[in-house]
């Protein structure tokens, strides 16, 4: 297979796998009593060339998610990013704040107060407001980074002091599990805490989003509440590193 039609042939999976999602968003949306407009629907461009994820522009994706600050930075230049929203969803060190504030719409992964200041600061230093997610280490694993749930108010709390940021919800993701039963439990108890944070009118917090949800899993994230997912691999296949 030559190159060209290699690329041509990875332009039609592309293709494929949106319409086949869509159906699918379309379809959890429905069960849980909503429209597939109301779920936000990103593509994760992790590791994925630049070509791909213009592809992917191209066919009606309207947002994008990347890991790694320098992985951002390098493919942003190269992409169709006219009315196209780009999000990190990696876990930010302190000391990249100052390379991603204002380069992104949105940071999923803030888990604690020190961040949550350094992403301030360095708005203010640039004159806008950052919005940010806080991220919930919902099964309380040693692995993942996010702040474990019983934390979370108590940290929204302290973040409404941090005016260079605007909180708009939370992300999480639950860990693998054995049975669907066990997995919507997790979203079950993430949507639950996003529903009761919501009706306290913290300051500075707007609880209008709920990231949840991935290429293995979205389905049932959208039939638990939420209206964010973060689709990669079922997009654009297997990452390669």
């Amino acid at each position: 297979m030559t190159e060209k039609s290699w690329i041509e042939e990875k332009y039609k999976d592309i293709e494929y796998n949106l319409k086949t999602i869509r159906e699918e968003i379309a379809k959890a949306a429905a069960l849980s009593g909503r429209s597939e407009k109301d779920i936000d629907f990103m593509a994760v461009t992790k590791t994925v060339d630049e070509m791909f994820i213009n592809h992917a522009i191209d066919c009606g994706i309207t947002l994008i998610g990347e890991n790694k600050v320098q992985e951002m930075l390098r493919k942003k230049p190269n992409l169709h990013l006219d009315g196209v929203r780009k999000n990190l969803i990696g876990h930010l060190q302190s000391n990249k704040a100052s390379q991603i504030v204002g380069e992104v719409d949105m940071i999923e992964s803030v888990d604690s107060l020190k961040i949550a200041r350094e992403i301030s600061k360095q708005a203010l230093k640039k004159g806008i407001v950052q919005d940010v997610l806080v991220e919930v280490n919902i099964g309380r694993e040693e692995s993942k980074t996010g702040i474990m749930p019983e934390c979370v108010e108590d940290l929204l709390g302290q973040m409404g002091e941090c005016t260079g940021l605007r909180v708009c919800g939370l992300m999480a993701i639950p860990p693998i599990c054995d049975n669907t039963t066990e997995l919507c439990k997790f979203f079950e108890n993430m949507y639950n805490m996003y529903v009761d944070i919501g009706s306290k009118k913290l300051d500075n917090v707007y609880m209008n989003v709920l990231s949840m949800g991935m290429s293995g899993d979205f389905s049932e994230a959208i039939r638990s509440g939420a209206n964010h997912i973060r689709v990669g691999s079922k997009i654009f296949g297997p990452r390669i590193y």
